[in-house]
This record gives C-alpha cells, structure tokens and sequence, in this order.
C-alpha cells in the first residue's frame, strides 16, 4: 500500500487515548495515505525509527491514539492555481463577518484562524478543502474576520523598510494573540447557537510570515509588538486554557515556534512547519506538547506555502499545498 514520501518517520507513544457562488467542482481520489502499522503500535512501546528514503523529502513524527493512526480518509476538490471561486458565503455570527463552507449539518466543525494578510483565495481555497475534502466525515467551517475588514496589506511584507516594520509592529499590537483568545469560547458558543447539529470543534491557525528580525523602531505600542506566529500563536493559547473549547488542533507554517507555548497542550495537535522554523524550536514545541500530535516539516516551502503567499502556479508548491491539507484532514479524520 502506497505511503507518504516521507524523509523520517518517528512514532511515538502516549498514556493520552486517543464570496460567489459556488462551482460544482468534480472530486478526485486521493493518492497518498498516511499511516502507521496495522492495528498502530502498543503504548508500550519504544519509538520506532523508520530510516531515509528519498532526498528532499520532509520530516514528521506522530503519536498514536489507542487504535493506532487510522489511513487518510480524504478525498478532495483539484487545487486551483489561480481565480478560485470560494465555495462558502458570508454571515454576521457573534459580531463578526464570518467565512461559512460546508455541510449545514454536519456534526464536526472546525475554526480556521487565518494569517495577518486575511481573505485571501488561497485560504479560502484551504478552508473548502477541510470542508468538503473529507471522504467519511465533512465538517462545518468557520474562518472569522478578527481584523474587521483592515487586513495587514501583504505589501508590507517583507519588512525590508522601517516604514514597514513600523506598520507591521502596529497591526499586531492592534491585534495582539491573547485578545483573540479570550473572544474564542463566546465565538464558538455563537456557533453552537447557530448550528445546533455541531457536537465538536477543532481550530487550525495559519500563520503569518513575520520575523523577529524585523524589529520595529516605533517607540510605544510598535516597539513593545513581537512579530508573531499569529494564527498559530491564537491556536496554542485557546487549547492551553482552562476554557478551550476545541477537541483537536492544528498549527500551520508557524512563524517564530516558541517551544513554551506548547506546554500546557493535552488536545490532539497537529504543526506543519516550513524550511524557515529552526529546526531545534520545532522539536522542542513538539516534546512539550502533551496529547497525540503530529509534527511534520516541508523542508521545501516557506512560510505562508498553505496560505496568502502559497503560488500555486508552481507545480511543487501546489503538490505540497494538497499534501498539507490532506495531512489536515487525516489528522482530524482521526481525532476529530
């Protein structure tokens, strides 16, 4: 049975158990699985190293639930490279305009929590795949506009200017994670009020670019801003509360990994992380995490590969595009 080309796999064990309308887009079988052993590895046992195979491949480790990691259901649209047509529509829920995709009545949803540069076509093109991509369960999904229709222009991006870092260390003291945080469980409970099937809920961050280096000069709310890993950064502080609302998480491409903001995570996680995290971060956030999780680097693709700066018109880019999403979709199939 075919595998995901992976350059490394680690398996390790846990006591934790487990804007348009929309076009009719044809369905496509899926051609990668994810997996692990049939009947998935004892708890018991020691972590299993599964040698190099190919170059240029990608690093990923996973701990298993009780039954072991199930094979990808996932079954979804063909990514298109340009001029997508989002599948969802718009709606006013809990005060914010609210991106919706996928079945009205589905039981499972998911809140996306987009990067700095906001309701872009690739996002949106993401957040369809997670709703629809599902061969045996689609979810409900969610993608708020926390920035109130004043997205951070991709323009500023790289910060190459002090105009541009002044900027950027504006947006995000304007937006700063822990705010976001705190207006989560209200959100998701408007979502519960709204959608009466949902049972469960999971959240994926899609993070921003940005750099420490990229320092602002500004003297008051600029300079005190870190450069965050945004959507990631929102992600890791809801499902360490004490009030997280979500059975499963994901964090993709995330900009500036801070090894601490996993402590404290006993949901199911999931990090997707690209050629820019330094490598010692990712496996240091990967050791802290506490529940089943799934760590994986794209070492070929920068940060923003599956979101706002994903150019799809490259054929690698768009292949690794699919591939993040699907391995989104495995994971959540999974513990969702």
């Amino acid at each position: 049975m075919p595998r995901l080309p992976l350059r490394s796999l680690t398996i390790a064990t846990t006591t934790t158990a487990s804007s348009s309308s929309p076009p009719h887009l044809a369905i496509v079988p899926y051609y990668r699985r994810l997996l692990l052993p049939q009947g998935g590895p004892r708890l018991s046992q020691p972590p299993v190293s599964v040698p190099r195979h190919a170059k240029g491949g990608s690093k990923m480790s996973t701990m298993a639930a009780s039954h072991g990691h199930s094979e990808a259901c996932c079954n979804i649209p063909p990514v298109v490279s340009k001029g997508y047509e989002a599948r969802g529509s718009y709606v006013d829920l809990g005060g914010y305009r609210t991106y919706v995709t996928g079945p009205e009545d589905a039981e499972k949803a998911i809140v996306v929590v987009y990067d700095i540069f906001g309701y872009f076509e690739q996002t949106l093109q993401g957040a369809d795949i997670l709703a629809y991509g599902g061969a045996k369960q689609q979810c409900r999904v969610f993608m708020p506009d926390w920035f109130r229709g004043k997205p951070c222009p991709i323009e500023w991006y790289p910060p190459d200017t002090e105009e541009k870092k002044k900027n950027l260390g504006d947006f995000f003291a304007s937006f700063p994670p822990p705010n976001i945080a705190a207006l989560m469980p209200a959100y998701v409970g408007a979502i519960k009020e709204k959608n009466g099937s949902v049972k469960k809920l999971g959240i994926v961050g899609v993070s921003d670019p940005s750099s420490s280096s990229s320092s602002s000069s500004s003297s008051s709310s600029s300079s005190s801003a870190p450069f965050y890993c945004w959507g990631g950064k929102v992600v890791a502080l809801t499902t360490k509360a004490a009030n997280n609302p979500f059975s499963v998480a994901a964090s993709v491409h995330p900009a500036m990994v801070d090894p601490a903001d996993a402590e404290g995570i006993s949901i199911p996680t999931v990090l997707l992380a690209s050629k820019d995290e330094p490598e010692q971060a990712v496996a240091k956030f990967e050791a802290s995490l506490q529940g089943p999780k799934l760590v994986e680097t794209f070492s070929d693709q920068i940060h923003g590969w599956m979101a706002a700066r994903a150019d799809l018109s490259d054929k690698r880019v768009k292949d690794e595009y699919e591939r993040g999403y699907k391995t989104l979709l495995t994971f959540f199939g999974q513990y969702l």
